[in-house]
């Protein structure tokens, strides 16, 4: 399960990007994303969301609020792993039980849509320091820009005869693939589930966090 653990991270982290910007507006994962949609609606003239000015301050006291729990729990690398993956797991069956509970989405702009939307936040930092902290060397499942670039220098350095101008290039590209394919795929079926399932979308990625604790 180790070496699969990126790839099903990858999937969760797509599902609840898609998920939270369909049904609040608001990306969960790629949360600088808000940033770009904060300033087109201030240059349109159209009312930001709070909930997207709040996400990145969120997301930063989520991370160190992990590392925090990580330094308390006295636990390094790989040990790390299943703690923070129950936490993950934990925050995504809130954001599930808010979001049934309550329907943020009959008002997307609303505090109840808010609350969803930060605890949404908080399960995706929770996600990126994981790795972080517990696995350095895997690319990132949250974030996708940094792994198209490296899967591009690596295709290049693969397929040139000359000197590559990075190392294990070949294995990188593989493991980079395999995240793109998950992130990709957990946005398709978030939003598939969406629009079939509604406020239970969230039920997919509660259930993949549930697996991920459960075989790591």
């Amino acid at each position: 399960m180790g070496r699969r653990l990126p790839t099903l991270l990858s999937i969760i982290a797509g599902m609840v990007d898609v998920i939270g910007f369909l049904s609040l507006g608001l990306f969960t994962a790629h949360v600088t994303g808000n940033l770009v949609v904060i300033a087109a609606l201030l240059v349109r003239g159209g009312p930001p969301n709070m909930a997207q000015i709040l996400a990145v301050p969120v997301f930063i006291v989520a991370v160190a609020a992990v590392w925090l729990i990580a330094k308390a729990s006295e636990r390094r690398g790989p040990a790390l792993v299943r703690p923070l993956l129950l936490v993950q797991f934990l925050l995504l069956a809130c954001v599930l039980i808010f979001r049934v509970i309550n329907d943020p989405a009959a008002n997307p702009r609303g505090l109840m849509a808010g609350v969803a939307g930060m605890i949404a936040v908080s399960a995706m930092a929770c996600q990126f320091a994981l790795l972080r902290l517990s696995v350095p060397d895997a690319p990132s499942t949250t974030v996708m820009t940094a792994n198209l670039t490296n899967t591009v220098l690596a295709l290049l350095d693969t397929l040139s005869r000359a000197q590559p101008l990075t190392e294990g290039a070949n294995e990188r590209l593989k493991r980079i693939l395999k995240v793109l394919a998950g992130f990709f795929a957990g946005c398709v079926a978030g939003a598939v589930a969406v629009s079939l399932l509604g406020s239970w979308a969230w039920s997919l990625p509660v259930a993949l966090a549930a697996v991920a604790v459960a075989f790591y």
